[in-house]
């Protein structure tokens, strides 16, 4: 009886077990494809946005031009007179030329409307730079306005009513006869990297955001790097452990979650308003950036420190080295691809905020890049916030576009973060 009851409870336990381990793979496999589903979800997501971007920014990569001919007339402009001279007349007596039907002054003026608002200041550059091009026919090759822009990216629907579209019948006939006569092209738009911010969206690029974010990201990291590393390393390694140094290590730890716009109203009313530091210049948003930047400095390098076997201290010590050698001898180095991938990280961070920059001014229409810290200047995020903001049409692509080259520079200092993980990391 002993024997027959021992093996019916084994089968009972074993049946048990079994329907156990059945529930748990179940669970598990739920589990498991929860985690895939979000993980596809994130990048279906990811995608869209990517997409998004792609599909309305890649046409501000490229801009129609016009070439033409233009014939230097003595008697608009002469070499005594320069810089001045009525230039805007030599483009439009060059295009009247080509359509002779055109004879009002209304109608002139539409023709000369082909023409970007630049192209007058670009004839009148090369004239000034070589004064002998007077009575001469040279080549132009100037961007065309924005609306014609977009007319030639189909971007405005030629069969939509004529009172309803930015173009009229009239000027469409016009761009279609330039661009039979093979005077059209759609080069590559340099311009939005080499010029700065214009109203005019076939001239606005991004070189004076692009200078301002360098020379804010630079003064954020000689300041957030030397100072976040050197209060990671004694929080960790020098700094004894009471009460006041847990209350710092707490505080740190919040001001890594503070929401930037609170970094941005501090440095408003700290740098601008006590110290009446200028308004709208890198190096304000540099120092505002190494605020919000530091405490992640110091969380990624204490972490960094930490993952330090004590092996290598005890080793160091064995062999007679004091506690600041073992420190910045062993430890520090053997912690700097942490160090170097949480500051990468922390300035990438810095790189895409916008609040604390739109607070301390860094928003203003600026027509030149900065020379250096203290100019005016605006940053990669803030000039997208300006063009998103902007009524012209034209600005619509070209937001997405500027936002498609953040997202370049952000992958690429991640990806630099990963490199040097990847290289020097040591493991143990």
């Amino acid at each position: 009886m002993t024997d027959i009851t021992t093996g019916t409870t084994g089968k009972a336990n074993a049946g048990i077990i079994t329907a156990g381990l059945a529930r748990r793979k179940r669970k598990e496999g739920i589990l498991k494809g929860l985690g895939i589903a979000a993980i596809s979800f994130a990048f279906l997501v990811l995608g869209i946005l990517l997409l998004t971007l792609v599909s309305t920014g890649y046409k501000a990569f490229t801009q129609t031009h016009l070439t033409m001919d233009v014939y230097i007339d003595p008697a608009v402009v002469s070499a005594e007179e320069l810089p001045r001279g009525d230039f805007d007349d030599l483009l439009e007596n060059t295009l009247v030329a080509m359509f002779p039907d055109v004879e009002s002054a209304s109608e002139r003026r539409a023709l000369l409307r082909i023409f970007s608002n630049g192209a007058q200041f670009t004839l009148r550059d090369r004239i000034v730079a070589n004064p002998d091009l007077i009575g001469q026919t040279v080549s132009l090759n100037v961007p065309v306005a924005d609306t014609f822009d977009q007319l030639n990216k189909n971007l405005i629907d030629r069969d939509t009513p004529a009172e309803f579209r930015r173009l009229t019948d009239q000027e469409i006939a016009w761009f279609d006869a330039l661009d039979a006569a093979d005077m059209i092209s759609n080069p590559i738009n340099f311009g939005l990297i080499t010029n700065a911010d214009s109203r005019f969206p076939e001239l606005a690029g991004l070189k004076g955001a692009l200078v301002g974010s360098f020379w804010a990201l630079l003064t954020c990291f000689l300041i957030s790097f030397p100072v976040g590393i050197g209060a990671a390393i004694y929080l960790e390694e020098f700094a004894p452990k009471n009460k006041i140094s847990d209350i710092i290590e707490v505080n740190i730890n919040n001001l890594a979650a503070v929401p930037s716009v609170v970094f941005g109203l501090l440095a408003l009313a700290v740098f601008i308003g006590w110290f009446g530091m200028p308004r709208s210049v890198p190096f304000v948003g540099g120092l505002t950036l190494a605020l919000m930047t530091m405490p992640t400095i110091i969380i990624a390098t204490r972490a960094a420190l930490k993952a330090v076997p004590p092996s290598i201290r005890e080793a160091a010590m064995g062999l007679g080295a004091s506690h600041q050698q073992v420190v910045f001898q062993h430890v520090v180095p053997l912690a700097m691809p942490g160090i170097l991938t949480g500051t990468i990280i922390g300035l990438a961070q810095a790189l895409g905020e916008t609040a604390p920059l739109l607070l301390i001014g860094m928003n203003a229409f600026i027509t030149s890049a900065p020379s250096g810290p203290f100019d005016s200047a605006t940053a990669l995020p803030t000039q997208i916030f300006i063009w998103a903001d902007s009524p012209e049409r034209g600005f619509v692509s070209r937001t997405s576009a500027a936002i498609l080259v953040l997202l370049t520079f952000l992958a690429l200092m991640n990806g630099i973060a990963i490199y040097l993980r990847q290289k020097f990391q040591r493991k143990w």
